[in-house]
């Protein structure tokens, strides 16, 4: 596999003239190829290396071209309930992605710099290794910490212990505890908790708990019209960046367009252009499947420059600015069968492509 990362301009496609913003309604269109598109979509449902899609919303142009729900959500506490268009979907870790949004935020208004030591307590002595673990280190899952991501019982598991177990109460105190696998920024290694410690950076700016999901709202889920996001706090106050945002399909969405017009939202920048650039650039290659990452999202290095927002059994918002499109597709895939996913997606674009045959 090669360690060679693909060189990308970071792109974006403006929202087009005459089509409103979706802050509170999406417009709709067809493709010129809609039945296509439709049956490619149907794939998603039906394919069963995928298992079970339970959404995928399709979007070009600031327009929604599909979107299609199926399955049932269930609960421990109450019978399931079927998934439709109000359903609040789980992110998983595509909320590492939104991480990276409001991190941006603060990056923009000099409360945080990338470059300096990452402002870490359990790491404050500068005699500790850690302490020369960058912001920017954190934000590539270049840390270096000794953070395990499997999520199968019986393998050491520091994920599930963080979320489930011994960590759970203190999700950024428990990794932050971790020692050093590899000196930082020499070694990529995705991780979960890396997310949560930067999370914690954001709550010591903008305050814990209630004040912390103001600042969410404010500079995030209100502006775009996110108004069914409800993101999950650890008992310390501080947002579990790692994996928890709840919100309908169409809501995941605006995020995405937030990301493919550059960080502008009608007429205001919410986050600068230079930030959101560094989602795009990708810096590390996953040696198990040779995706690539860059600061919270994966990069595809396709002709189209997809990057996506990834989450656990395949949830996904891809950001394809060369269509001027986004997918998204939620459900439960296997990881084993990723690549059948990817395939799909890319059969998905690959339709969009031929809006002008």
């Amino acid at each position: 596999m090669s360690d060679t990362l693909p060189r990308i301009q970071p792109a974006y496609a403006p929202q087009p003239s005459g089509v409103p913003w979706p802050t509170t309604q999406w417009p709709r269109a067809t493709h010129p190829r809609q039945a296509e598109l439709e049956a490619v979509v149907n794939e998603a449902f039906t394919m069963d290396d995928l298992a079970v899609t339970n959404a995928v919303v399709v979007i070009q142009g600031g327009r929604v071209l599909i979107e299609r729900y199926a399955g049932v959500k269930e609960f421990f506490d109450k019978p399931v309930e079927p998934v439709t268009a109000e359903s609040t979907l789980l992110s998983w870790s595509m909320a590492k992605s939104m991480l990276h949004m409001i991190i941006g935020t603060l990056v923009d208004e000099g409360r945080l710099d990338v470059d300096e030591p990452a402002p870490v307590p359990e790491w404050a002595d500068d005699g500790d290794p850690r302490h020369s673990i960058r912001l920017r280190d954190l934000l590539a899952m270049r840390d270096g910490l000794a953070f395990v991501e499997v999520y199968e019982i019986g393998e050491t598991s520091h994920v599930i212990e963080m979320l489930f177990g011994e960590g759970k109460s203190d999700m950024a105190g428990y990794t932050a505890r971790l020692p050093l696998a590899h000196e930082p920024g020499t070694f990529f290694n995705y991780s979960s908790g890396t997310s949560n410690v930067l999370s914690r950076i954001v709550a010591d700016q903008v305050g814990y708990g209630d004040a912390y999901r103001e600042y969410l709202e404010r500079r995030l889920f209100g502006p775009i019209g996110m108004a069914s996001a409800v993101a999950t706090f650890d008992p310390t106050g501080v947002f579990v960046a790692s994996s928890y945002v709840h919100a309908t399909a169409l809501d995941f969405a605006k995020f995405g367009l937030l990301y493919l017009r550059g960080g502008e939202w009608d007429g205001k920048q919410l986050v600068s252009r230079t930030w959101t650039d560094t989602a795009q650039v990708p810096l590390s290659v996953d040696q198990e499947d040779g995706s690539f990452y860059s600061w919270q999202w994966w990069v595809t290095g396709d002709q189209f420059g997809t990057y996506w927002a990834s989450g656990y059994e395949g949830q996904m918002i891809c950001v394809v600015p060369a269509l001027d499109a986004l997918v998204l597709r939620f459900g439960h895939t296997l990881e084993a069968n990723y690549p059948n996913l990817a395939e799909w997606r890319s059969r998905v674009l690959s339709v969009l492509e031929r809006s002008s045959e």
